[in-house]
């Protein structure tokens, strides 16, 4: 007999039928649905990722990354221009808040008034990119970032700093705001200093902010060190002795130059009046001059050798020979010239010491002035000295068919003729290296001179004659002042007339000193030149020959240059040395 199963349990298979079959109907629904979820999630993702690639994008920027500028440093290594890190501070005008409520603390930390801050975000509201500050301190710089000012920005740059300041100040020169030179060494040797800035990608926020950085372009490249001639302590000692020198005879200008007589290296180059390079915002236009190498003067009887030269050269001198100056007067042609005192009978030797305008007169009518200007021009007086400082002056010798009597008298004494101070220190070196010239530097020499640069333009034995003539201006003429303790010096005075709109002015001159140490074998060159004095004297042998004798007494001790004689007791700091036999020097007008 069939039985049916029992109701309940027909009813549980029923429902299992209708779960599987609707899970059967259910399973490609949720495939369909899955996949189709899964392709708008991933749209909606790709477009998210290109809008977010495309805001990148529009905010990428390229950012200049600074070069460092090379080193500046004198022969030993000591710093003389080197660049310190500093912040610019700029401001997207777009994006810099319009109100005078929101700019009030960044134009007080910039130390404008706002409203001259809102007038400068109107004139730039078009533009991208304002300047608000340069070179700033990374600490001051951080104060005005601190603000978290919408649009407003920084950079990192460069500024120059200057250790020695004024001591150097015309050498080197300075930089402007951005970092290319200006003036001196800074300017001449620009390309050689100068760094290549590199180059950045980076993302900014809606700040202005850098949030990522993309990739480096380039990297920067630093400029190349440069090492100076210059000791800096000779520089130091040369500046310190000079200032004295104009404030004891309240002299408006001066300048020394110290030269390597075996090298031509440039020792020491030193102007007054100076400035402060590391305080641009009160420069002295006047006070930029390098007067060393840009000023043309007349040098006066700075020239008295190199027309005994010339004299030698004749065969019809010694140094020896006698010379009459009686009545210590002369005429030539309109012209007077006047010893400051009789001198009488003087050997060649005695008129160069005693700076006898008559006796180098008398002396130079007797040779043609071509010979006397050829001297000049072989010791390379009226040629720019070749150091390739902006500006550097190569002064003017003249050259005539036809000679007026007082020209022929007033080139063999110096005037009618313009050098600068390093274009006799550098004449002088001849006679220094027995008649041999030499390229002068403001570099430090790595090794010898060439060869090919060394020439012998004067006779090695009229050379010797006349630096041993030049030691009696130290030992018994006109630069008794001159005299350094324990070393032989010899040189020559000079004192022009200043020249002026109406000519040469009355009262008024330049006192120069050019000598060289030891005088048998000298090691230095050193030239002064004092501006104006007006304490009362005025001889170059009273106002410049005892900075002379301070200056290069103080740098053969420093280079333990070896005395030639027994030692005598040496002043131990350079402050300590004298000028030495004080007698009143006779430089006759322009002695």
């Amino acid at each position: 007999m069939n039985r049916r199963p029992p109701r309940p349990q027909r009813a549980i298979a029923y429902w299992r039928y209708l779960a599987v079959a609707g899970g059967l109907v259910a399973l490609p629904v949720l495939a369909l649905w899955q996949t189709a979820s899964l392709q708008v999630q991933e749209q909606a993702e790709r477009g998210a990722r290109f809008l977010q690639d495309r805001g990148e994008a529009l905010a990428q920027r390229s950012l200049a990354i600074p070069a460092y500028r090379g080193l500046i440093t004198d022969r030993r290594g000591e710093p003389l221009a080197v660049s310190t890190s500093v912040v610019t501070l700029w401001a997207d005008p777009r994006t810099l808040p319009a109100d005078a409520e929101r700019l009030a603390p960044l134009a007080r930390l910039l130390g404008v008034p706002v409203r001259d801050l809102l007038e400068r975000r109107e004139r730039n509201a078009e533009r991208e990119f304002m300047f608000l500050a340069r070179q700033w301190t990374p600490a001051d710089a951080a104060k005005v970032l601190a603000l978290n000012i919408p649009g407003v920005n920084s950079r990192e740059e460069f500024k120059r700093y200057y250790p020695a300041g004024e001591v150097t100040a015309q050498l080197i020169g300075f930089t402007n705001v951005d970092d290319h030179g200006q003036e001196g060494i800074e300017l001449a040797y620009d390309h050689w200093l100068a760094g290549a800035p590199g180059e950045r990608r980076v993302v900014r926020d809606r700040k202005g902010q850098v949030i990522k950085d993309i990739e480096l372009v380039r990297s920067e490249k630093p400029g190349n060190d440069l090492a100076l001639s210059i000791d800096l302590r000779l520089q130091y000692l040369a500046y310190r002795e000079l200032r004295a020198a104009l404030e004891t005879h309240r002299a408006a200008a001066g300048c020394v130059v110290m030269l390597s007589a075996r090298t031509g290296e440039v020792l020491a180059l030193v102007n007054q009046p100076s400035f402060n390079p590391n305080d641009r915002g009160r420069i002295d236009n006047g006070a930029l001059r390098n007067r060393a190498l840009t000023d043309q003067i007349e040098p006066g009887s700075t020239m008295k050798p190199f027309t005994m030269v010339a004299a030698l050269e004749s065969g019809r001198y010694r140094p020896d020979t006698p010379i009459d100056t009686a009545p210590g007067w002369i005429h030539v042609g309109r012209k007077t010239y006047r010893d400051h005192h009789n001198y009488g009978l003087l050997d060649l030797t005695g008129v160069l010491a005693k700076s006898s305008q008559v006796g180098t007169t008398k002396v130079s009518m007797t040779l043609e002035p071509e010979r006397i200007r050829d001297v000049f021009d072989r010791v390379g007086l009226g040629q720019p000295p070749g150091t390739g400082f902006p500006g550097e002056n190569a002064g003017s010798v003249p050259s005539k068919r036809k000679w007026a009597l007082s020209e022929h008298a007033a080139l063999a004494f110096g005037y009618g003729m313009t050098a600068t101070p390093l274009q006799l220190a550098a004449a002088y070196s001849v006679l220094a290296n027995r008649g041999v010239r030499q390229p002068v530097t403001l570099l430090r020499r790595d090794g010898a001179i060439p060869t090919e640069q060394r020439q012998q333009v004067i006779a090695p034995a009229i050379a010797d004659q006349v630096r041993t003539m030049l030691k009696a201006v130290v030992e018994n003429g006109t630069a008794t002042r001159a005299a350094i303790p324990v070393y032989a010096a010899a040189g020559k005075t000079g004192t022009s007339h200043k020249v002026g709109v109406g000519g040469y002015q009355a009262n008024r001159y330049l006192s120069l000193f050019v000598g060289m140490a030891p005088a048998d074998d000298p090691e230095l060159i050193t030239v002064v030149v004092v501006d104006d004095p007006r304490a009362g004297g005025y001889f170059g042998g009273l106002v410049a020959a005892p900075v002379f004798a301070a200056v290069t007494s103080g740098a053969l001790r420093l280079f333990a240059v070896t005395p030639p004689q027994a030692p005598q007791r040496i002043a131990t700091d350079a402050s300590a040395v004298e000028g030495v036999g004080g007698g009143e020097p006779a430089p006759g007008g322009a002695g």
